[in-house]
């Protein structure tokens, strides 16, 4: 669950869910559930079709996966359910709560997205034959119109998670497709956070006589628990300022959002070279890199992660303690998503905006659509600058690697496979301490530890 509790009085048993699956989630401390799932369970577990409207981090997951886990105990068969999600990260999430929450009862589950091997994956789906099926449009479109074996004729559950964001991706013309491929007979699941006209339309064409259910309180909103900051100056301190906070919070679990693939390697790069521990997932890694990045970073092998957007929705990694904004983003949903990657499960968390002199507009919309102030994050600028110069000898590195990465055609760039374990040049971090290595440039003399 990821959201603050609606009910601390009310219980899962409470839906009349199976003895079975009420041991696992309490397994899996699933004690209260969240706003969504106490509206929607007991529409969704009756298999009643649903639009629910909630923002990220609000437990959607379970709202879906709890009703189809229990109408398979009753009726197992498979190809019994299929999700449709917009991105490979969130299409492995979602598996994960599925597989947590199907252990005790043997589901089987398989993850049908881009950039992983297509034989490899019409064998999981003809001869495994899996209950669970989590794909992304365009990869099962591939195998439902290409995999001889494979059928979805008789599927029993639909569900489109992040819809919204489905349709923005230009995903509509092959879900029309998909759908066509489905019985009329199914129960269909749609969750999304905004209510916009594609999303209207995808509804009427996809769902039967459906209970609707919105449970968000704004627009634009976050949780309770989310401590939001601001720190302003001028462009040209914005990688000094970005050091000092991260050595600031040197044992904090950090997510560095940047605009570009370009920017997020850059700056990943020039932290390994500081001796930081960070790792980078964006658009341009392949599939395999992205999921090793994620699994280090999970498991906090790397406590550093340095992301585009592709990293800001449906992540659900409980223990990240700071969201860094490098670069504000434009549209303020985008933002929502960012810092939603904290303060989840009803945890504290932290989120930090960086504005100079540019993002001022950018800025102003995200408060104005949040409803929110936030507040100044104070920091001592006579720290920084005594960083500033060793920063921009970590950047004059940083591109000179970028550089060579490209040109040397290699795609070391794309798959973030530099020399992780120390960074580069030598730089070495030794008990959240910067130390200078043969002869090249020092690093950090005064360290706070957090």
């Amino acid at each position: 669950m990821e959201d603050e509790v609606f009910d601390t009085n009310k219980t899962f048993d409470s839906f009349g869910i199976s003895s079975e699956l009420l041991e696992t989630i309490s397994k899996l401390n699933y004690k209260h559930p969240t706003r969504i799932q106490s509206e929607s369970l007991p529409y969704t577990l009756q298999g009643r079709d649903i639009i629910a409207l909630a923002e990220t981090g609000s437990g959607k997951t379970l709202s879906f996966a709890l009703p189809i886990i229990e109408a398979l105990l009753k009726n197992p068969k498979p190809y019994f359910a299929l999700v449709l999600a917009p991105t490979r990260e969130l299409c492995l999430q979602i598996q994960e709560h599925f597989n947590a929450i199907g252990s005790s009862v043997g589901l089987k589950s398989v993850v049908i997205v881009g950039g992983l091997d297509l034989m490899a994956q019409s064998v999981a789906l003809v001869s495994k034959k899996p209950h669970v099926i989590i794909a992304t449009p365009g990869r099962i479109l591939h195998h439902l119109e290409n995999t001889k074996g494979f059928s979805l004729q008789k599927l029993a559950y639909f569900v489109l998670d992040e819809a919204d964001k489905l349709l923005s991706m230009n995903f509509e013309e092959a879900l029309d497709k998909i759908i066509g491929y489905l019985p009329k007979n199914r129960t269909t699941f749609l969750f999304s956070a905004t209510m916009t006209n594609k999303v209207s339309k995808l509804q009427r064409a996809c769902l039967i006589n459906p209970v609707k259910v919105e449970v968000s309180r704004s627009k634009h909103q976050t949780v309770n628990t989310l401590v939001q900051k601001y720190i302003f100056f001028p462009q040209k301190y914005k990688e000094s300022y970005l050091v000092h906070l991260i050595n600031e919070n040197i044992r904090k679990s950090t997510i560095v959002f940047t605009m570009t693939c370009k920017t997020a390697m850059r700056i990943c790069l020039l932290l390994r070279n500081l001796g930081f521990e960070a790792v980078p997932i964006h658009g341009q890694m392949t599939q395999v890199k992205r999921i090793n990045a994620l699994s280090k970073f999970k498991a906090n092998d790397k406590n550093i992660l340095v992301a585009t957007d592709v990293a800001s929705r449906g992540l659900d990694i409980p223990e990240v303690d700071l969201v860094i904004n490098f670069d504000v983003p434009l549209n303020p949903k985008d933002y929502v998503h960012r810092v939603g990657r904290t303060a989840r499960a009803g945890r504290a968390g932290t989120a930090v905006t960086f504005v100079t002199q540019y993002d001022v507009e950018a800025y102003q919309k995200i408060e104005a659509s949040i409803e929110k102030t936030l507040e100044e994050y104070k920091i001592n600028e006579t720290e920084v600058l005594q960083y500033h110069e060793r920063v921009l000898e970590a950047g004059r590195i940083a591109d000179f690697e970028l550089k060579k990465l490209v040109d040397s055609k290699k795609n070391k760039l794309i798959d973030g496979e530099e020399n992780e374990e120390n960074g580069q040049n030598g730089h070495h971090k030794k008990n959240g301490k910067f130390s200078k290595n043969n002869g090249k440039p020092s690093n950090f003399k005064k360290v706070k530890s957090a």
